[in-house]
């Protein structure tokens, strides 16, 4: 546990390490091996991070705009033997987000993304790009006390969305060991979420959960449908025009098995949970924030995908 800790606050690094099968003798059929275990993996990384476990608001800001960028490093072996090579994997998101209100009690967050990824393959090097796909998801608030009348402050938000398929979505690509290296899924997905924030003084804890109800593209391909949780300890410092939000927390997914032509490919169900740490600073309506995750525990893909780090960074305008 002490060995965890250390890691998550001071290094940010993370592994996934697996014992894979070793053969002797060259398996004269390894290139159907070979596809055959392309098929398994996990819409874990990817198109499929676009919101999810990394959240759709700020601590500082409840309405803005903005800009947010986050990185995730991964890398891939097809796991046929014990000295099997590893390749990088490089996710690359820009997103325009925005957390607006349309009515009382009632915001709409939209993100729209552009991915940018790149790998190392046997053959050189893969670059994919492109729009990604449009999240718009809206909230009402349930209950909210007000800041001076309790000893708490409590804050719950319930709503729904939907993420439209803008991204292109590559079956050259499916077929490879990590069949998420997409800029998008093709297809429609539906969401369900619920924010809860409770505050003492300047102390809070920000939960959040949402699930990802996922449906086959045109491509006849359709990702595990995904439940995404994270809850977040802050400190909130106020004074004057300038704000300041340390944070400590965890997230975690959980993914359903995939499908491909309506049947179930195996190996693809799994989970992860995350440690996190991060602040947000703010002054006047500008603010700033940086977070990075680190895996704590996961059960992906079969060992055959090993995340490194994820982290982000973000520009908000608080309207």
């Amino acid at each position: 546990m002490k060995k965890y800790i250390l890691l998550l606050v001071f290094t940010f690094q993370l592994g996934l390490a697996s014992e894979k099968d070793s053969l002797v003798v060259q398996n004269p059929f390894i290139k159907y091996q070979k596809f055959l275990r392309q098929l398994d993996d996990c819409d874990a990384c990817g198109c499929s991070a676009s919101g999810g476990s990394m959240g759709f608001a700020s601590m500082l800001n409840s309405n803005f705009i903005g800009v947010r960028y986050f990185y995730q490093s991964y890398s891939s072996s097809d796991g046929l033997y014990s000295n099997s090579a590893w390749y990088d994997e490089n996710f690359n998101t820009i997103q325009v987000w925005a957390r607006i209100p349309v009515a009382t009690n009632f915001q709409i967050s939209a993100l729209i993304p552009y991915n940018f990824h790149n790998r190392q393959t046997e053959t050189g090097s893969q670059i994919i790009s492109g729009i990604g796909d449009l999240t718009v998801l809206g909230m009402y608030t349930l209950y909210q006390t007000h800041k001076d009348s309790t000893f708490l402050v409590h804050s719950l938000q319930l709503g729904g969305g939907i993420k439209a398929p803008l991204g292109k979505f590559d079956q050259a690509n499916n077929g490879s060991i990590n069949p998420s290296y997409q800029v998008g899924t093709g297809s429609w997905d539906y969401f369900l979420a619920t924010e809860y924030i409770v505050r003492r003084k300047q102390f809070g804890i920000n939960a959040m959960l949402n699930y990802i109800l996922k449906t086959e593209n045109k491509n006849n391909y359709q990702f595990g449908n995904q439940l995404n949780y994270a809850g977040t300890f802050f400190y909130l410092y106020e004074k004057d025009q300038f704000s300041f939000a340390p944070q400590l927390g965890f997230s975690g997914e959980v993914y359903q098995s995939n499908y491909q032509m309506g049947q179930e490919l195996k190996n693809t169900a799994g989970d992860i949970f995350f440690g996190k740490i991060g602040f947000e600073v703010g002054k006047d309506k500008l603010s700033m924030g940086i977070n990075a995750m680190l895996p704590i525990n996961q059960n992906l893909t079969g060992g055959n995908v090993e995340a490194n780090y994820r982290w982000s960074v973000n520009l908000n305008y608080g309207l």
